[in-house]
This record gives C-alpha cells, structure tokens and sequence, in this order.
C-alpha cells in the first residue's frame, strides 16, 4: 500500500522489480522486456523480485530518514546544527505532513506489497522445490520485518496478507495485537525453512530470524521465549563477539563474526542506486549508506582545518546529549573512545590559515564533557568546546555546530572529499544484542544473577587493558534502567533507541531525564507518529481509517 501524488493507494509492481536490489554477494539481472507474467512465473524473474524486496531495508538504514525516526527524539541525541527535521528530533510541532515519515510509510507499504506478491505467488515461479522454501522464508521475514517497523512507528494502521495489483483507496485499522500474531507466524516460518548460513551475504539466515524474533519476544513480554531464543544464537552458530569494540567499526571489517544480519552496501557506489527515480527520488536518500554525514561536527570551518577525506563530510544533523556523554566512565570502558571522536588535529597546509605557532598535526581542536578552566584554555593554541559551551546547565543544547562527534560510521575509504556515498553496511543485528536481551529478559524473570553473567560478559569485552574487574557489576546493580544504559553504550547511533524506549515504557520518562531540548515537548501521544496526510487524503474510508491522536 502506498500513495501517489494522485492521491490513490497502489502498487506499480513493475517499477519496483525494474530496481532490483543491488546486494553486494547478489546475482545482478535487469531483464529487457520484462512484464508481471515473467517476473512471477520464470525463476530467473522471481529471484528478481526476492532481491527487490531487500532493497527497500535501504530506506531506513544507513539513511538519514530512517535515523531522524529511530535514533532522534530520544535520551541520547538531539539537533546538531543541521538537523533536517528537528520537528521528528524535538517534537516540536510533529505533523501529519513529516517529509521522513511519508517516505518511510510509502516505501515500506510498497515492501509489504511486494512481499505479499511474493509469498502468494511463489507456487507459480517455476523455482524447485527447495528454492521455493528458502525464498518463501525469506520474504516472510522480510515481511515481518518491515510490518514491525511499522506498526512501532504507526500503532495498529494497514495490515495486508495480500498484494494490490490496481488502485486501492480503503485502508483498514488494524490492532496491534494482529500485527505481531502475523509477525511471530512469519518469523517462526522463516526461523524453521531459512538455511543457516548463505554465500549471498546480506540475505536473512535462520539465525537472523531467530535473532530478530528474540527480539520481537521481548517487545511483547515473551520473556522466557527472548531468553531461551537469544542463548540460542549466542551458542549454536559459531558468531563470536569482536575482541576491540572499536574495531566493529572498520571499513575493512564489515563482515565479522559479531554480525547476524546487516543492510549491506556495493563497494561499488555505481550499484547503490543514488539516481533510481522510483527508489531513490529524493535528495534526502542519497543512495548508498549516508551514516557517516550525518554526526560529524563542522570541524572544517575552524583555524587549522580543512575538509579532508579522513575526517569526513560534515552535515552536522545530530549531537549527543550531554547524558549520553556521561553514561560512559571513559577510564574503564573503551566503547567511549571506540564510538566519539574528541580530537582534530590541523591539516591546513597553509601555515598562513594556521593559529600561529601550530604545525601541522598539532591538535587543532578539542571536545570534552568536562569542563576546561579558562586560565586553562587561554594557554592553548587550540579550539576548545567543553561542557559549558556546548551545554547549559540543565543539560540543553546551547553550541549545536562545534561538538562531540560520533565516529562509528566514519568512512575513510571514500574517494574524495565531497563524496556522500559510502560503502559502509548497516548492522542491524549484532551478537551484543544477543546478550542484552538475555540479560533483561531474565531480569523480567527475576533472575538476576543471570542477567549480570550476560551483562558481564558484553562489558569484557568493552573493558580497557587491565579495567576488566573495574567493568563487572553485580546483581543488585541490574535493573531496567541500567539495561537501558548499557544498551545506549553500546548501540549508540544504530537506529534502536527510539524502539527501545518505546519497548520499555521509557520514552516519555527518559527523554525528559536526558534530554531537555526534546524532554519539554514530548506528550504521551508521540508513542505512535502521525500516518502521512496524503495517506489521510487518499482513502475514501475516513471515518474508519483516521489519523492518530492529536496529530494534524
């Protein structure tokens, strides 16, 4: 289901199978004279309409849509200095009319569709016996994947188990409830038939789907079945934490063992659809992975610096919150320094454009959480932005340009300096995860020494040389707050958060605690987001399929 411009709901099958996925391990096919018939009927154009179905993950992650909607808006990140949609990151005046809201809800109804066409018409594809099963499972979790995007983000809109082949202008409410009956039938569907490993990196494996169906558990207070599920993938496929949490972030190390399941980019930009005029329309969803734009200050426009490659293209939309900052006892635990960079170091090779006395690689400036005395900082060369000029004193923001950045999707294998597209995957599951949601579901259960054990063995990993004992905690130290903690530490950036707190009932509660630019707006209707207008406008049911609460 999506909308036109006509104000209709439809699907034009066609134009999305003509932008097949472009996965980096994926056959490539782009069929001359192609037409629904021999798309759904031909294995070589069913294959085709499976990679499709993947490439609509590209709208969300590694995008700047996807990370205004599940990152913004919580205790760990406000607007930088170029927030593109500050009403989705504050909510201040968040409306039916929300650019990133509208893409992602056209985008992922147009998934559904195509996943729906798939799933009924595979029977037809002429694919073997065993392809079929295989591809069935895969477009069942892709299905419940994206349904439960969905749903989090809109509460109980559109539910559909069949395609639409022509206009469709009735919209139907659907409970939530429904929405993860189907969502857990697909997932177990796809848990069962999905191979456990794949030479096609990028598809959904069996632990894949079971990893994510942990995770849907947890969600709904399944607490035993997250349990027993996340153990499960932690010891039966050989996936192993990575011994350096920096080293997570490396662009030669994207396909380490850590990762259950990425959105993964071709290193060959040409590939990742920038101009596509059906998938990627907009200016906003520039093609390939974007992450590495988006958290970087404008280091560039101080003394000292220039724009370079290695240091990254700076859009400035977001900056953490000085909560966030403070979740972390850099001393002990390496993901502080592993996920921020705090240093620029002076690469203007003009000596002119230096502060005098500052040779090239001296520290041009510095970012710190703490706070610089001033007969300090007026012994320094350097730019220094500390706690009191990027913060005020009841945490708001007041220095959004110059800050803290994080440093996770930093690509310095890009060609050039304006270049906005990155090869960089997208994980969107991690083996960590694995280990949280252990942890809190046996909490849930009461079980807190085990929650600790799983804890204990993430913060290990993080500890700095000789910190292990300093990162261990005990059962009394767990609760749902720390778990929420530890889970910012950890997942910082990686498109979460938003659902986490959601998940959680924390939403509301933690974004006041945390973060005052959003925490002063933030109502309990924001729990779902307001459904696109064009959506509202579309169907002829309207005293059925009404906007959510509050919403204009």
């Amino acid at each position: 289901m999506r909308h036109s411009n006509h104000k209709y709901i439809y699907i034009l099958f066609l134009s999305l199978v003509f932008s097949a996925s472009c996965k980096k391990d994926f056959k490539e096919y782009n069929p001359s004279g192609i037409t629904d018939a021999n798309v759904f009927t031909t294995p070589v154009g069913f294959e085709t309409v499976v990679n499709a179905a993947y490439s609509y993950t590209r709208w969300w992650y590694g995008k700047e849509y996807g990370f205004n909607i599940s990152e913004m808006g919580t205790d760990i990140w406000t607007s930088g200095g170029s927030d593109s949609w500050p009403d989705l990151t504050n909510y201040q005046n968040l409306q039916s009319n929300q650019e990133a809201l509208d893409a992602e809800w056209t985008h992922f109804y147009a998934a559904i569709n195509l996943c729906n066409a798939g799933i009924n018409r595979i029977e037809g594809s002429g694919l073997s016996a065993e392809f079929q099963k295989t591809r069935r499972a895969e477009l069942k979790f892709l299905r419940a994947f994206y349904y439960w995007h969905i749903v989090e983000t809109w509460g109980g809109v559109h539910l559909s188990t069949t395609e639409t082949t022509g206009i469709q202008t009735v919209a139907n409410k659907t409970p939530v409830e429904k929405f993860y009956d189907l969502i857990f039938e697909d997932l177990n569907e796809a848990s069962q038939n999905l191979p456990v490993t794949t030479p096609d990196y990028g598809r959904a494996t069996k632990p894949a789907a079971e990893a994510f169906l942990a995770r849907m558990y947890l969600t709904r207070g399944k607490n035993q079945e997250a349990a027993d599920l996340a153990k499960k993938v932690i010891s039966d496929y050989g996936f192993q934490l990575e011994k350096s949490y920096a080293d997570l972030w490396k662009m030669d190390n994207m396909t380490n063992k850590e990762i259950i399941w990425a959105v993964n980019y071709s290193t060959n930009l040409l590939l990742n659809d920038k101009s596509d005029p059906v998938l990627y329309p907009g200016g906003h969803n520039r093609g390939s992975s974007n992450a590495h734009l988006f958290f970087t200050m404008r280091y560039d426009q101080l003394p000292g610096m220039v724009r370079d490659i290695a240091n990254g293209r700076p859009f400035n939309s977001y900056m953490p919150t000085l909560f966030l900052l403070n979740l972390y006892n850099e001393e002990f635990d390496s993901r502080y320094n592993g996920s921020f960079k705090t240093v620029w170091y002076a690469n203007q090779t003009d000596a002119s454009k230096r502060p005098a006395g500052m040779a090239l690689g001296d520290t041009a400036i510095f970012c710190t959480k703490y706070e610089i005395p001033d007969n300090v900082e007026a012994t320094k060369k350097y730019r220094i932005y500390d706690k009191s000029k990027n913060y005020n004193t009841d945490g708001s923001t007041k220095e959004k340009v110059y800050c803290i950045s994080l440093k996770k999707f930093d690509d310095p294998t890009r060609n050039n300096v304006t270049q906005i597209e990155s090869a960089r995957d997208a994980y969107v599951i991690r083996l960590a995860e694995m280990y949280l949601i252990a942890a809190e579901a046996e909490m849930n259960l009461g079980h807190l020494d085990v929650a600790a054990t799983y804890v204990n063995e993430l913060r290990t990993r993080a500890a700095l040389p000789d910190h292990v004992a300093d990162m261990q905690i005990t059962p009394g130290d767990i609760n749902l707050d720390f778990i929420l903690d530890e889970r910012a530490r950890e997942f910082a950036g990686e498109q979460i958060r938003w659902f986490d707190l959601k998940r959680t009932g924390k939403l509301i509660s933690r974004t006041k605690l945390g973060n005052p630019d959003a925490g002063q707006f933030i109502q309990q209707y924001h729990l779902v987001r307001p459904i696109p207008q064009a959506q509202i406008d579309a169907v002829t049911n309207k005293a059925e399929f009404t906007q959510n609460p509050n919403y204009k």
